[in-house]
């Protein structure tokens, strides 16, 4: 079912959608979210609205999964926030999520009810090793992360199947944390998860990426010293998938301890149509017993599978997964989680023989206290000396690369002069975050101030095959273009571009996204309004992650290497013949040492603002 059904049968009140089920209320009710919102615990909410305003009305949201009466809807991350996993300490709930080549990495989320997120950090600022990230690795990087919080510290461990399994801490979750430690060198290691017993012994169990190791549909495991920082043996086969009928892929387990019952949580069956299992022995090395407790049944939630068990102060239990959704990546669903009367869990609603379904609509987890109702920022004013928690790069970062304004507030881009500035799958300079919701328009103004003829700048949609809108510098004119690109194709024009008139360089670009990651981009270039922009294109998914929506500027390969100072005293060059472009010093928040201007590249693309919200009609 479409995003506007699901809305539609939610505002009747129906409460059942496309072959889910209601189930009954949450012993004690949940508290309902439409409260006054307010700055909820010491993190504040940072990370979760435009940084420095106020938070945005829900009808500005593009999606809200708290539908304030008490009730949530999935997904409750409905972004590309993949191969979650989540803990709770305290009355707060942690969740990370894998990232591969993007940068920053190991996004750190925070709740205090399992609907309403908050970005509060990333585990790693860069990928290591730096220099093999310092270009786009596509499929590369963190892969799935374990979340736990053991003796006082915040522990991630991830996985990067071409050089081994990673561990880093913190003792607050926002951070700083720990240079990423290595674990257990490697190609093919993924999916690793740790366990500290009750008896102070340590264990660590890890999948396998065929394409890295030759093999997978097995699960490793290992004694691990307790500090987390070596593994004791070579590990053994504890759960082979091979001798269990239909299995595939079986991957991403998670550890855990109850009752007396080592229990083996794990995904199989592949990333699109898998399941999930549950496995469970009286002694960690087995023999393990199996039980699917997660598919999709009769619902419209494909390969409901990978994830978290956590349990609330109130003592319900829960249940986080992915659903791959292809542009847009694979979104966060949350299911109520109970233990049955023979032992094992069931996910969603039970059918009777203990295997469970989706569900999509739900009473919220109870908990103490009043929620604010919130979501994964995406719009941003520029406001900051910072870039805002919603972005990423495709690689390593340069500080070169951009540069807050501050005088009106934006966002400067380096038009970066590079050998690979012709496909943007290539450059690793592009600013870009998850695409938010199922329907959404991203609209941003932008002027491109340069003299290097064949620099350009604007707004992406990035897959295996992209589109983008904006501006190029041809020499003696800037105009505006719309240019696509197919899968392992070089960019063609969608339309003849349009010159701008004599001294104008400045623009405002919409991209308004449907049902079926169906884009359109429309352009304003004289204040009269938005006027649609070539012809509607698919949004494609990228290597293990979905489209990203970004910005971007860059430049033909001149030789300068040259990043970006400040302290000069013209104003943003738009003319002329010479190559160097400065940017004024009062024009630049310079945030002490941090000093970016334009000088010996292709000039500067200038962002006011960057907005995000659902389609009207």
């Amino acid at each position: 079912m479409s995003e506007h059904g699901r809305r539609q049968v939610l505002r009747t009140g129906l409460g059942a959608v496309a072959g889910s089920t209601v189930l009954g209320a949450v012993v004690g009710g949940a508290t309902p979210a439409s409260a006054t919102p307010r700055r909820d615990g010491p993190f504040g909410a940072g990370g979760a609205v435009t940084r420095g305003e106020p938070g945005p009305a829900r009808a500005d949201l593009p999606w809200v999964a708290d539908l304030g009466d008490g009730r949530y809807q999935n997904p409750v991350l409905n972004a590309d926030w993949s191969d979650p996993d989540a803990i709770r300490v305290g009355r707060y709930f942690y969740l990370v999520a894998s990232t591969f080549n993007r940068v920053p990495g190991l996004p750190v989320l925070r709740s205090a009810d399992l609907v309403n997120w908050t970005v509060i950090g990333h585990a790693l600022t860069e990928l290591l090793p730096k220099d093999h990230f310092s270009e786009p690795r596509h499929g590369e990087g963190v892969w799935a992360p374990a979340l736990r919080h053991h003796d006082g510290k915040f522990w991630i461990f991830y996985p990067d199947p071409d050089f081994g399994i990673f561990m880093v801490t913190a003792t607050d979750p926002r951070g700083p944390w720990s240079t990423p430690r290595p674990v257990k060198p490697g190609q093919g290691l993924i999916d690793p998860c740790p366990l500290w017993d009750d008896d102070g012994q340590a264990y660590l169990v890890h999948a396998w990426a065929k394409s890295r190791s030759g093999i997978n549909n097995r699960l490793t495991l290992h004694r691990m010293s307790p500090d987390g920082t070596t593994l004791l043996d070579e590990g053994r086969i504890v759960i082979n998938g091979d001798d269990l009928p239909g299995y595939t892929t079986l991957e991403g387990p998670k550890l855990y301890k109850r009752d007396g019952w080592y229990w083996i949580f794990a995904p199989a069956g592949g990333v699109t149509n898998g399941w999930q299992s549950a496995f469970r022995s009286r002694s960690i090395w087995g023999p393990y017993e199996d039980r699917i407790v997660l598919a999709q049944g009769d619902t419209p939630v494909n390969g409901p599978h990978q994830g978290a068990w956590v349990t609330t102060e109130s003592g319900e239990d829960w249940f986080l997964h992915f659903q791959d959704r292809g542009p847009y990546g694979r979104v966060v669903h949350l299911q109520p989680m109970r233990w049955r009367a023979d032992g094992w869990p069931v996910m969603g609603t039970d059918d009777g023989s203990g295997r469970g379904a989706p569900v999509l609509v739900h009473t919220k987890p109870r908990v103490h206290g009043r929620t604010e109702v919130t979501a994964p920022a995406t719009s941003d004013d520029f406001t900051g000396t910072e870039l805002g928690k919603q972005w990423m790069w495709q690689a390593n970062a340069d500080p070169a690369w951009w540069s807050p304004r501050r005088l009106p507030s934006g966002l400067a881009l380096v038009c970066r002069p590079s050998p690979v500035a012709d496909d943007l799958r290539l450059l690793p300079n592009v600013l870009g975050q998850r695409l938010p919701a199922e329907s959404f328009t991203a609209t941003t103004s932008m002027k491109l101030s340069t003299a290097t003829a064949g620099s350009r700048a604007g707004l992406v949609v990035l897959g295996e095959t992209y589109a983008w809108a904006g501006l190029r510098h041809d020499g003696d004119r800037t105009v505006l273009v719309c240019r696509t690109a197919a899968q392992d194709a070089a960019e063609v024009d969608a339309v003849t571009p349009v010159p701008l008139r004599r001294g104008r360089s400045a623009v405002r670009l919409r991209v308004s996204v449907r049902p079926g990651a169906v884009c359109q981009f429309a352009a304003d270039v004289d204040g009269r309004g938005f006027r649609p922009l070539g012809a509607p294109f698919p949004a494609t998914a990228g290597k293990w992650i979905g489209a990203t929506l970004g910005l971007f500027a860059t430049g033909p390969a001149t030789g300068a290497t040259g990043g970006v100072t400040t302290g000069g005293t013209s104003d943003v060059a738009t003319g002329g013949t010479s190559d160097v472009t400065t940017v004024r010093t009062s024009d630049v928040a310079t945030g002490g040492a941090r000093v970016v201007a334009a000088s010996d590249t292709g000039g500067a693309a200038e962002f006011d603002w960057f907005r995000v919200g659902p389609i009207s009609s």
